[in-house]
């Protein structure tokens, strides 16, 4: 199996131990405020998911062994970050009072997993990165905060008890504002990152037609915040984090007379 599909089933590893750990974690609140998912509803068991997160991570192991044993080594942060987000770096209570640090600090893992990902590519050739890498892990953890800020704005009609959004600790015309504004920060990274590869003018103006378009969108939710409108934030976090990886990965491939 070549180093391409490798990585990335790994990458899918990942993000089923994420839900694995967050099922844990969120037990006692699903319990109390979420009855109806699967696990605390008993149509599947805690054990059987976190037994096919372990057999998962050997699977891991395995695959990235096929690629090189150095990559064993950010294989291992991923899990370290993992296991420090579960136990909540271990306090939990300090930590939950700062829903903002809270954030960044589960955010950061997704930096983890892309220099997982990347080191996939150029740790074969040696154990430094290529320069600017900085950037775009950077960019990964912002992006984090955009999904995760995106799927966590609502309206007031879809607000639940027990069930912590930043709609219902800024309000929903201030969380999708926030949200906005961490967008921002992340087209910022990412026209780092279009410098960096020498195609700074079609990143740059790709993702500003982008942006305009988040933007329109949020203002029509701030204006009157609607589920419809909250599902649209929801959906465009996705696509604006899935853009950012399309331009930064295959720009770059394209003919230098198209992305000058």
């Amino acid at each position: 199996m070549g180093r391409l599909p490798c990585h990335w089933l790994v990458a899918i590893i990942f993000l089923f131990q994420l839900r694995a750990c967050d099922e844990y974690k969120d037990l006692e609140d699903d319990r109390l405020y979420r009855p109806e998912r699967p696990i605390p509803s008993g149509l599947v068991s805690l054990r059987l998911i976190l037994t096919l997160a372990g057999l998962a991570g050997i699977a891991a192991i395995g695959l990235t062994l096929t690629i090189t044993p150095i990559l064993l080594v950010p294989l291992a942060l991923v899990w370290v970050w993992l296991g420090l987000m579960t136990a909540e770096f271990f306090v939990s209570d300090w930590l939950k009072a700062r829903p903002f640090l809270y954030l960044v600090s589960h955010m950061a893992i997704m930096a983890l997993i892309d220099l997982y990902l990347t080191g996939a590519e150029w740790l074969p050739h040696g154990p430094f990165p290529p320069a600017g890498m900085w950037a775009f892990l950077a960019l990964s953890t912002v992006n984090g905060c955009v999904l995760e800020i995106g799927r966590k704005t609502r309206a007031p009609a879809s607000e639940r008890a027990g069930v912590e959004t930043y709609s219902s600790l800024l309000g929903s015309a201030r969380s999708a504002q926030l949200w906005l504004a961490v967008c921002v920060l992340a087209r910022l990274l990412l026209l780092t990152v279009g410098t960096m590869v020498g195609a700074p003018l079609t990143i740059g103006g790709l993702s500003f037609i982008l942006l305009i378009a988040m933007a329109a969108n949020v203002l029509k939710f701030a204006r009157k915040p609607t589920p419809d409108g909250q599902k649209t934030i929801d959906n465009m976090a996705g696509i604006w984090v899935l853009a950012c990886y399309v331009l930064a990965g295959f720009v770059p491939l394209l003919p230098e007379g198209l992305t000058a």
